[in-house]
């Protein structure tokens, strides 16, 4: 599955690519979302844990990030396994950072995912897609309080708030519901 986003922050490009290579901060910006281990040269352990509707899952694994400093672009390689529900999966994510003449700064995510066991059940569903909006709307306000703190103890206290699986599912499903029937009826 291909997730395709451009956010736009209101900080400057420099800031913001600063943010995007301490890893482990970044990482409180993604709900659910906890960095167990620096391995070294890029490569991070860590864990994401969500609720997709009736099942829990934890995926456990490793991700490799590597990054173009001069273009301010980078690549998140990742993988992981729930160990407690047989899911796995697999993520293939490239950014950029652009810099707006106003000061502001566009970042753009393209991602392609791929799911397996029960978890994979709600990607085919279009479920995903919607949660993953919804979750990178929280992870834009994570990353905007960030970089609107005062000072760096004040940036490593925000974290994203915790993933809410019943009411995101919930209002995933109505976004998904609302959005086909508009395209069946030819609104919007």
């Amino acid at each position: 599955m291909k997730i395709t986003e451009t956010i736009t922050v209101q900080a400057d490009a420099g800031t913001v690519w600063r943010l995007f290579q301490d890893v482990p901060q970044l990482a409180h910006c993604l709900p659910g979302a906890d960095v167990t281990e620096d391995k070294g040269g890029g490569v991070y352990a860590g864990k994401i844990t969500s609720k997709l509707g009736p099942i829990s899952v934890t995926f456990e694994g490793e991700a490799t990030v590597t990054s173009d400093v001069t273009a301010m672009t980078g690549e998140v390689v990742g993988n992981g396994i729930d160990r407690s529900g047989g899911s796995a999966g697999q993520v293939k994510m490239r950014y950029s950072i652009d810099p707006h003449d106003d000061g502001s700064t566009k970042i753009d995510v393209h991602a392609d995912v791929v799911l397996s066991g029960a978890a994979a059940q709600f990607g085919r569903t279009g479920l995903i897609k919607e949660m993953s909006r919804r979750l990178i709307d929280e992870f834009v306000e994570c990353v905007e309080a960030k970089l609107d703190a005062t000072t760096a103890t004040e940036a490593e206290t925000v974290h994203a708030g915790d993933v809410k699986g019943l009411s995101l599912f919930l209002s995933s499903l109505w976004g998904s519901f609302s959005a086909w029937l508009k395209r069946l009826t030819g609104r919007g």
